[in-house]
């Protein structure tokens, strides 16, 4: 798996899959769950609601599959980051999860490439540096013991996250 990083708008990727750093309710919010589904269009909700009405909410750490609508990607891999209230490993863990279980569920759909947003990193008040490390650590364990995935892009919005995430990938 080739690991690339960009600065820039996930929503303009031309990928299988972008991931989405949605809330439990899935059906759109702030940040980079809004603009996906603003630029995705009404196809991303109606198929939100429909995994709503099949299994309820999202919980933090998991992950569902959509289609991209109007999005130059074919899914749209929806995952649920944490809350940082303690800082504690659990929310760190649930961080691990949300890239692990996104990964895994792209592979089960064929995706062979997948563009990662900072999650959790927003109003969700992880720190971006905590955030970015726990990124990386997963998205390297996974490559370790998967290699259908052939490109894997973190896509950072503003320049602090994507200043990190250069020192974090330089590191190799």
């Amino acid at each position: 798996m080739k690991i690339i990083l960009l600065q820039g708008d996930i929503t303009k990727m031309e990928v299988d899959a972008i991931v989405n750093a949605a809330n439990t309710s899935l059906l759109g919010g702030g940040g980079v769950d809004g603009a996906i589904h603003r630029a995705g269009g009404p196809a991303i909700l109606e198929a939100c609601r429909k995994i709503r009405d099949r299994q309820g909410r999202c919980a933090p750490g998991e992950a569902v599959i959509t289609t991209a609508g109007n999005l130059p990607a074919r899914f749209v891999i929806h995952t649920v980051g944490p809350v940082w209230n303690k800082g504690n490993d659990e929310e760190k863990q649930v961080l691990r999860n949300a890239y692990l279980n996104s990964l895994d569920l792209a592979v089960k759909n064929g995706v062979q490439t997948i563009a990662f947003p900072n999650i959790s990193t927003g109003v969700y008040r992880f720190p971006k540096d905590v955030a970015a490390a726990i990124a990386v650590a997963a998205v390297k364990e996974f490559m370790s013991q998967d290699d259908r995935i052939t490109h894997l892009i973190f896509v950072c919005f503003e320049k602090e996250n994507y200043d990190i995430y250069s020192g974090l990938l330089s590191q190799n």
